[in-house]
Order: structure tokens, then C-alpha cells, then sequence
């Protein structure tokens, strides 16, 4: 039985030290939320440049498709641009397809690029 509480005494030794260990789960637990924070983060930032993109496309695209048609003065690829700088977008390429106007931007939202298309033209047009 000697023997026995020396063994036993040992592990109790050995198991009684376990101050600190909540402190490195915490750590642990803060680290792995903090990281995921950043993920969350990141992803969110590329979507709000994605959606930033499609509506300067879209507002580009319009003003394009207004000018073709006539309903405002002025050439529709340089509508456009103006357009597109004004969302914070570049203009990266813009055709007239009949009555219609196709353009593609590009926009820098701190480290994500984003671009984006939109045609746009008469209510019915096919192309």
C-alpha cells in the first residue's frame, strides 16, 4: 500500500499544477475568433467592391444606351466614362450594338479589385 501512495501522490503532484490552462484555451478561443473576424472582413470587403462594381456598369451602361437613343445630348462611350469615374470605376471597354450599349468596369476597393458588365438598351431589344 506504501508503494501505492507514492504512486498516487506523484499523479496528484503532477495533475495539481494545472494553473494557466484556462488562460491558453482563452488564448486559444480569442486567436481562432479574431482570425475568422478577418475572414468575415475580407469577404464582405470584395462583395461591397463586386456590388460597387455592377452599379457603376449599370449606371454607365444607361447613360450610354440614353445617348444612342437620343434622350440625352452627347457620345455614349464618353457619357459613360464620366459615368463610371463618378462611381469610382474606370471604364474599361464600351461598344454600341445597334441600339444598345455594352461596357465592363473596373474598381479598386482598398486591396480587392472588382469588374463588372451591363448592356443595356430599348425595352425589347435582342440584339
Amino acid at each position: 500500500m506504501r508503494g501505492e501512495s507514492a504512486v498516487d501522490a506523484r499523479r496528484a503532484g503532477r495533475f495539481a499544477d494545472d494553473q494557466g490552462a484556462a488562460t491558453v484555451v482563452a488564448v486559444a478561443i480569442l486567436g481562432a475568433v479574431v482570425a475568422l473576424g478577418v475572414a468575415v472582413v475580407g469577404v464582405l470587403g470584395a462583395s461591397v467592391a463586386a456590388q460597387s462594381a455592377a452599379n457603376a456598369a449599370d449606371a454607365s451602361a444607361l447613360a450610354a444606351a440614353d445617348a444612342v437613343s437620343g434622350a440625352v445630348a452627347g457620345e455614349p462611350c464618353t457619357l459613360a466614362g464620366d459615368l463610371a469615374r463618378r462611381n469610382g470605376a474606370t471604364l474599361l471597354e464600351c461598344r454600341i450594338e445597334g441600339s444598345a450599349a455594352v461596357v465592363s468596369v473596373a474598381l479598386a476597393l482598398g486591396p480587392v479589385r472588382a469588374t463588372a458588365s451591363a448592356r443595356a438598351g430599348p425595352p425589347g431589344w435582342g440584339g
